[in-house]
């Protein structure tokens, strides 16, 4: 384990570029002087400082291909491409929720950490990896994704996979080269799920892997319109989620 330093020089990783939001526009703006300077501030402060002065032992990694774990500001793009490519890694959330329940080794090993009380979040990409993390892993005994956990089968059955497509936009160009295709669709999106994370849209997907973490308390933290996760995708999981707590309680 080694002490969080300021970060000296930041790498921005965005595919593609942010555009612009109607939704973001429309939010209440307060009159407040420098407030671009305040935000690139805000960005740096990691969650995590704030649990620590709660007196949480507070621990914050650097996905695959993030943070340190990037040499250029195309590090992960040219992952998942590498990824749709050859198959032989998991960059998009696989890889990073194995580093997490080896992290999970670490923290029940140390005498400062009470093993039974561990809990994971993450926000965006790193609420998937809590989602994922803690539906692998009983040692993460509670979970609070934010704006992360989606049905990628709901998704595409549903022609709702566009905004998710559009935040990685890269692999999936890359494979309707491959397949011929003049544009994104349906079953590129499915080929590219099925490559570079095989079972996200089955066995995987959140029907399947958010039940599952119950009877564990799971805080899904989620925009009302939020075009990458949409609400409708969690009926199902939700429905499921119920139904294995009333079941367990039954059989008691």
């Amino acid at each position: 384990m080694e002490l969080g330093k300021p970060v000296a020089d930041p790498l921005y990783q965005e595919t593609p570029l942010p555009r612009f939001s109607e939704a973001m526009q429309s939010c209440p703006k307060a009159d407040i002087p420098n407030l671009k300077d305040l935000l690139k501030e805000e960005n740096f402060y990691l969650i995590t400082e704030a649990y620590a002065s709660r007196g949480y032992v507070a621990v914050a990694i650097d996905s695959r291909y993030h943070g340190e774990r990037a040499s250029s500001k195309t590090t992960y793009r040219d992952a998942l491409v590498s990824s749709w490519k050859k198959g032989d890694t998991m960059p998009f959330l696989f890889d990073t929720a194995w580093d997490l329940i080896k992290l999970a080794d670490h923290l029940t090993q140390r005498e400062d950490i009470d093993p039974m009380r561990i809990g994971i979040t993450g926000e965006s990409l790193g609420g998937m990896h809590a989602w994922f993390a803690a539906s692998a892993d009983t040692r993460y005994a509670v979970a609070a994704p934010i704006i992360g956990v989606q049905g990628f089968r709901w998704a595409i059955d549903h022609d709702k996979w566009q905004a998710r497509v559009d935040s990685i936009k890269a692999v999936f160009e890359e494979a309707r080269i491959d397949l011929g295709k003049n544009e994104i669709d349906k079953e590129v999106v499915e080929k590219v799920w099925d490559r570079i994370a095989p079972g996200l849209a089955s066995k995987f997907d959140s029907p399947y892997t958010i039940p599952i973490i119950a009877p564990r308390p799971l805080l899904i933290l989620n925009g009302e319109k939020d075009p990458r996760c949409p609400i409708g995708g969690l009926e199902i999981s939700h429905i499921k989620s119920v139904q294995g707590l009333r079941g367990g309680l039954l059989s008691r």
